[in-house]
């Protein structure tokens, strides 16, 4: 018996079970990319994607190819900041979130 559990099923199910944890996971990544960690951002975007509307919902959303929205939001990914907006606004309207920037 295994000790432990795919952390990335661990994930869907927590923001599929608590949507606070599911807007909590997208406010860390807008954080995460305005703090200078772009790459643990799309990491965290591609995680809560798969938790929320998958990348054939984020395609047909976005109008983009799903292989290229896996590639943008893999660690190595480089999305445009047009690809960016579009993908963190798709979120946002999923999660049914207003985004709202403060500097501290």
């Amino acid at each position: 018996m295994p000790l432990t559990r795919d952390f990335k099923q661990t994930v869907v199910e927590r923001v599929r079970r608590e949507p606070a944890f599911a807007r909590a996971l997208l406010d860390e990544a807008g954080s995460l990319f305005l703090n200078g960690d772009p790459a643990m951002a799309r990491v965290v975007l591609r995680d809560l994607v798969n938790a929320t509307v998958g990348f054939e919902g984020l395609a047909s959303a976005t109008e983009r190819p799903s292989k290229s929205l896996h590639r943008m939001l893999s660690a190595t990914g480089n999305p445009s900041m047009d690809n960016l907006a579009a993908i963190f606004d798709v979120l946002r309207r999923s999660l049914q979130v207003d985004i709202e920037v403060r500097a501290a």
